[in-house]
């Protein structure tokens, strides 16, 4: 079987599996991160975002050789309940969360935008969500959530 080098959470990963599975499946399966989530398997719903490199993709539709020696970073490599990252707090105090499904990746594309841009207006925020899809209909809330986590990352 092939290997696929890759670091994952800052992790460095060497896996045997088919280069040609999905990311998504090898995240889920062999490596256990349960944060992103399988939606429409066709990448147009963004519940399987993970950030490569300072871009939030699709893992559903990702062949595993297309990140070799890349950095990715899933929503258990954001934060975690001891020190969450601001997003996750933002995402709280906001109440930008309903069921929860879409949020794991909705936080990986805005991670990643605020990776490239630390201070995005408004409209740059609804440009990064807009390939999430929410059925809750909390994207309002969630764009505040994004706005508040990028003051506070600024805040000295």
């Amino acid at each position: 079987m092939p290997h696929v080098r890759f670091r994952l959470n800052g992790v460095e990963m060497d896996v045997a599996a088919d280069p040609d599975r999905s990311l998504l499946d090898i995240l889920r399966g062999e490596l256990g991160m349960i944060g992103p989530h399988f939606g429409c398997g066709a990448g147009e719903c963004g519940a399987c975002n993970v950030i490569v490199g300072d871009r939030a993709m699709s893992s559903c539709d990702m062949p595993l050789w297309s990140v070799a020696n890349k950095d990715i970073t899933t929503p258990e490599g954001l934060g975690s309940a001891n020190a969450p990252h601001p997003l996750q707090r933002a995402f709280i105090a906001e109440q930008a969360l309903q069921c929860g499904y879409c949020v794991s990746g909705i936080l990986m594309s805005a991670a990643a935008l605020l990776k490239r841009n630390p201070a995005p207006s408004r409209d740059e925020v609804k440009e990064a969500l807009d390939r999430n899809l929410c059925r809750c209909g909390s994207h309002n809330r969630m764009v505040r959530a994004v706005l508040r986590a990028a003051a506070e990352m600024a805040a000295p």
